[in-house]
């Protein structure tokens, strides 16, 4: 999402500074303290001395720019506990709930901070010295989803593999239509290879429950193009969910429990159905074929493109500054 901003900006000839990792491919300006992305690199469990480190040195020439728009996170903490050192305002993209560990650095911060969804708001606690600048739901680079209106024979569940994401239960739902259902996602942590052995790894046969692993772009874009729906059974209220509009952008409904910003991103009986549990799932998918793949990629299209997205960031960026004119320079940290 970060690097969909990014472009879209340089693309309308702003001057943007991406702070990021030193692998980053991006028509940006690129500053970088570590040549890799972290968990790639298998330095997740050291992150926190690299996230400090890139924060500080990206902060310290702060006054050569209009704004810091703040998603590094988790911890998204870090930026916002520094900002007190600097005179530039920041804008703080809330991509993770609140934590009470940083309870403390969220009612001190004094910036500008924004959500990635209605639902999200409604789950914050009083941050009495920071600004809410609004919602700004994510964004996708569309282009880059090809769209397919004849699918295979599949459905498809892509995210963590964990509890809150219940792939069991779309295993549970594609077993009952008899319809075979791929499964990819991340089993990293030890949380998601807990549930990953314990739950969903007896349920998977080859046949009609096949786990592929952990889907880089290429082979993700070929399985939503194919699928005939994606399905997430929700088990907790997701703040956003980009699967919901890359799956719609290549034309293929999402079947959703009606958790988090889910209701936000889908619109029932339009671009896939929203429902409340596993019955209502195979009563949706049983009517999928009503579904237009054409407008599962137009709803992406208009609402959750770059377009769209910078459009929103450009106007809470005034907003901030408090000027009419365009706004020039931005970090994004």
């Amino acid at each position: 999402m970060v690097s969909v901003l990014t472009e879209e900006l340089m693309r309308r000839g702003h001057d943007v500074r991406l702070c990021a990792s030193g692998d980053s491919q991006t028509d940006a300006e690129l500053f970088s303290v570590f040549d890799r992305s972290l968990r790639p690199a298998g330095l997740i469990d050291e992150s926190l001395q690299y996230s400090l480190i890139h924060v500080a040195k990206a902060l310290a020439e702060a006054d050569d720019f209009d704004i810091i728009h703040n998603h590094n996170g988790p911890p998204s903490e870090i930026g916002m506990a520094l900002s007190h050192m600097i005179h530039v305002p920041m804008l703080t993209t809330l991509h993770n709930q609140l934590t009470a560990d940083t309870r403390f650095i969220w009612s001190n911060y004094e910036g500008w901070y924004n959500t990635i969804s209605r639902q999200q708001v409604s789950m914050l606690p009083d941050l009495p010295n920071a600004s809410f600048a609004g919602v700004v739901h994510n964004a996708i680079d569309v282009e880059s989803f090809p769209f397919r209106p004849e699918k295979d024979g599949y459905l498809l569940f892509i995210g963590r593999i964990t509890a809150d994401k219940a792939p069991h239960l779309a295993v549970e739902a594609a077993r009952r239509l008899g319809v075979k259902l791929i499964l990819a996602g991340k089993v990293c942590i030890p949380e998601e290879q807990r549930y990953y052995r314990d739950v969903l790894a007896p349920m998977l046969d080859g046949k009609t429950a096949e786990f592929v692993g952990e889907a880089d772009a290429a082979l993700k874009r070929e399985l939503y193009a194919g699928a005939q729906a994606l399905l997430l059974p929700l088990a907790w209220d997701e703040l956003f969910g980009l699967v919901m509009i890359e799956a719609m952008a290549c034309g293929t409904p999402a079947v959703v429990f009606r958790r988090g910003a889910a209701p936000e991103l889908v619109i029932d009986g339009e671009t896939g159905f929203v429902i409340d549990d596993v019955d209502g799932m195979v009563a949706a998918l049983k009517r999928i074929e009503s579904i237009d793949p054409w407008r599962c990629r137009e709803h992406v299209e208009t609402y959750f493109g770059p377009g769209a997205l910078a459009d929103r960031y450009l106007a809470i960026y005034e907003k901030i500054l408090g000027v009419k004119e365009p706004v020039h320079d931005h970090v994004l940290a």
